[in-house]
């Protein structure tokens, strides 16, 4: 086992009991001491966005990503957060960028769809988030209701100007 593995693990275990900057620093000095491994700055980046500082996980979830997690979950979540980190810090162009290829290399994760429609949305282009939304929501539902209607919706939503 990795020296530093038995520490990020009892980091983010200690992390449920919701004392974000407490954990974020202790990820921080974590990540002083072993500042090449991917899993602790995913989880670095994420403590960062929870805490509210989004501007100081961006670069920790670039290289994340940059240094190959070991993980399609992990690869997922990291493109998640970076995506919603460039939406609220103002690089929307970019947050559509990286949404958009998340979609492509992970069509199976509609939560990329959804966090697109955030980013669509803080750019203006209101019409296309409304149909990435009502997209993962007709394909998505459990509901009769919104089953029973799917043709409806569809046509309705590519309507959308």
């Amino acid at each position: 086992m990795n020296d530093w593995k038995g520490e990020l693990d009892a980091i983010v275990g200690a992390r449920h009991g919701g004392a974000g900057e407490p954990i974020a620093k202790r990820l921080a000095e974590l990540d002083a001491r072993h500042p090449n491994v991917p899993e602790i700055k995913l989880q670095l980046a994420w403590s960062l966005e929870v805490c509210g500082r989004p501007a100081q996980a961006l670069p920790c979830y670039e290289a994340a990503i940059a240094l190959g997690l070991s993980t399609p979950q992990e690869h997922a979540g990291a493109l998640v957060g970076l995506g919603n980190c460039q939406r609220v810090t103002g690089q929307g162009d970019k947050a559509v960028e990286t949404l958009r290829n998340a979609c492509v290399l992970f069509p199976d994760n509609r939560e990329f769809d959804a966090f697109l429609a955030l980013a669509l949305h803080a750019q203006g282009h209101y019409a296309e988030a409304v149909r990435c939304l009502m997209t993962v929501l007709i394909e998505t539902s459990e509901d009769n209701g919104i089953r029973a209607y799917q043709r409806s919706l569809r046509h309705e939503s590519s309507k959308l100007a």
